[in-house]
């Protein structure tokens, strides 16, 4: 493990609006917000920050030409009540299946809605990172994280173990990487990593394949895993 996962970062036009959603859906409860970072925690052990992105470009889940960088995989106990309950506070639906329905938040993103008949609770089950290689993905993040490989299916990874804050990987055949910080290609979502050493744990993420980006402030250096997506190694100061 070089660093442990400690935020899932949400870009939004609309910080506030997003958090009242969310809290509304899913229970999430608000523990910090400013004008630039809203910082939400779930009864099931996520923490999730919610970033002020006054450019940003939502996705047009499925076309490639606005794609999804990452999306959220809740469940729910009834797929008809969830998806409402969503549609309510502003969501869009945008597919259904048998056991899922696919609708985008109020600031674009899509999420998943899936159905648990036997937890009565709306929950965060992970976050799925679309990659060019989920194989490939799935292995550097689980030397950055520490967590195991724990699904390897066809275009499909998942590290983590289920109810452990698991990161799940979907292969894409035309995929587009973002290119933080040019905001006609977002990068939409990014993890933040919390390292014990910055330049020991710098080391270590570009051994297995980081790269640095510009930006670094006082606690925080910015990264692109191998498929271009951006994420932060923060430490105490």
């Amino acid at each position: 493990m070089i660093g442990e996962l400690k935020t899932v970062v949400i870009d939004a036009p609309d910080i506030s609006g997003l958090s009242a959603f969310y809290a509304g859906l899913a229970g999430w409860t608000q523990r910090y917000a400013d004008d630039e970072w809203i910082t939400m925690t779930t009864d099931d052990g996520w923490r999730i920050g919610l970033q002020h992105a006054p450019d940003h470009v939502p996705p047009r889940w499925p076309d490639p030409a606005y794609p999804q960088q990452a999306h959220l995989d809740l469940r729910v106990p009834d797929l008809a009540d969830g998806t409402a309950r969503a549609v309510a506070l502003g969501a869009t639906l945008l597919r259904e299946n048998e056991t899922w329905h696919t609708l985008a938040d109020p600031a674009g993103h899509p999420f998943d809605l899936c159905l648990k008949t036997d937890d009565p609770r709306t929950t965060l089950m992970g976050v799925m990172l679309d990659c060019p290689d989920a194989k490939e993905l799935a292995a550097f993040y689980s030397e950055l994280l520490g967590k195991p490989v724990t699904y390897e299916g066809d275009g499909m990874a998942m590290i983590g173990e289920e109810g452990a804050r698991p990161v799940l990987f979907q292969q894409v055949e035309t995929y587009t990487p973002p290119q933080w910080p040019d905001p006609a290609h977002p990068q939409q979502f990014h993890l933040d990593v919390v390292v014990d050493d910055i330049e020991a744990g710098e080391r270590a993420a570009l051994a297995i394949g980081a790269r640095r980006l510009p930006g670094e402030g006082d606690n925080w250096r910015v990264y692109a895993d191998p498929a271009g997506k951006p994420f932060c190694l923060l430490w105490t100061v």
